[in-house]
């Protein structure tokens, strides 16, 4: 141990990612990891001439063994360090993205603002966080008393239950730190959202998509719109508000609607604007799809398509790239000339370039053109580190079609 730390030996020629600023290190690496190094123990890595290279915790023994979270040898692990962190992050978020119309988004974007693996949003007075491993999980105590310390919170509740945590077991949801009400109410951009962080999808919003919101606007004035896997109505919010002549939100979960449905109401939208349809968007689609059509029901000159992720796995990249042509190319036979598609993907294994041939594929099979108008990626509350390409995921397309 090295000042309460475990320290590691890099190899030479597996040194240039962590000088890069990667924040992974494979356990390929390392020279020698001995038994017993508990999850989330702090590490010190060192080249092979006893140079020091960063710091992080140690993840796991097999793939990535430790998570990188600095570079200067002179930090020290405790709740300081976190505060510190924590506090770098909060202020670039309050400068850039907080105003008198918006007060959530995303605080602390894991890997990307040095605190791998933990991933914090922020609903108005209150905080959902996800620890997404037990490395960082180990730290649980001193990064929830550092977060009461900088925010100051009405309240933290806990959302772990994803994939990596679930597989490694110990995936925790619950009350971490003062109260959480059932629904939260929200500004973004001057709308109000209901969020329910204890039960919604991830930590209750999908605040990495607020940009992408305010950008369709523009197109939707006396506009019919469909917004596709609506969730809770962002989207459908945004296009009522900039004066489309109607909107109809579908999506599989009633639940999600219900709740799409009392965010129309808490914006006072006309609710004989709105139509709500349970309803999985493949199977809504499927008339275009199977390139039948039915007569009357696509009537609609702006679709958004904002699917969960159809990929989760690298091995399935070609499997879920069909699943997305598919209901692209069932979109762009829907639209009128001139009509708007608005097209989304979260998924981490798939490129834009590889989603943007994806799009210029359905195109052809629908026998349309279309013209991308504007890109998008992550937003200002997402920040991605140089070097970690592996945190790209999100991308958003806005087209014409013809």
């Amino acid at each position: 141990m090295l000042n309460n730390m475990t320290k590691l030996t890099v190899l030479t020629k597996r040194v240039g990612p962590i000088r890069g600023r990667h924040p992974w290190v494979f356990s390929g690496a390392i020279k020698y990891i001995p038994d017993g190094i508990k999850s989330g123990t702090p590490i010190k890595l060192y080249d092979e001439g006893d140079f020091f290279l960063a710091q992080g915790y140690f993840s796991s023994y097999s793939q990535i063994a430790v998570r990188l979270w600095s570079w200067d040898e002179k930090d020290e692990i405790d709740e300081a360090f976190f505060i510190k962190k924590i506090r770098d992050a909060y202020e670039v978020r309050q400068d850039l993205v907080e105003n008198k119309k918006t007060n959530s988004y995303r605080v602390i974007n894991s890997e990307n603002d040095l605190l791998p693996g933990l991933i914090v949003d922020k609903y108005d007075n209150c905080l959902s966080v996800q620890f997404h491993n037990q490395g960082i999980a180990f730290w649980k105590k001193e990064i929830v008393s550092a977060l009461c310390k900088v925010l100051r919170p009405k309240g933290i509740y806990e959302r772990s239950d994803v994939g990596n945590r679930e597989k490694e077991g110990g995936a925790g949801t619950g009350l971490l730190f003062g109260k959480v009400s059932e629904k939260v109410e929200i500004l973004e951009n001057g709308y109000k959202f209901f969020v329910d962080i204890i039960n919604g999808q991830k930590t209750g919003f999908f605040l990495d998509q607020r940009d992408k919101r305010d950008a369709l606007q523009k197109y939707c004035k006396g506009k019919k719109v469909l917004n596709c896997f609506s969730y809770t109505g962002g989207f459908s919010a945004y296009a009522l508000g900039a004066g489309a002549k109607k909107v109809v939100s579908v999506d599989s979960s009633q639940s999600a609607l219900d709740m799409a449905k009392a965010n129309m109401k808490l914006n006072d939208f006309d609710l004989k604007k709105c139509e709500f349809v349970c309803e999985d968007v493949k199977k809504y689609l499927q008339p275009e799809i199977d390139k039948t059509g039915k007569e009357n029901k696509f009537d609609f000159d702006v679709i958004v398509l904002d699917p969960p992720a159809f990929v989760k796995d690298r091995h399935k990249v070609n499997e879920g790239l069909q699943g997305y042509r598919k209901i692209n190319e069932a979109a762009i036979r829907a639209l009128p000339a001139n009509g708007i598609l608005v097209t989304a993907s979260c998924s981490q294994h798939i490129s834009l370039s590889d989603f943007r041939y994806m799009l210029s594929e359905a195109a052809g099979r629908a026998g349309r053109v279309v013209q991308v108008l504007e890109t998008y990626t992550h937003g200002v509350d997402h920040p991605e580190l140089a070097a970690f390409t592996e945190g790209e995921y999100l991308k958003c397309v806005f087209a014409i079609v013809r």
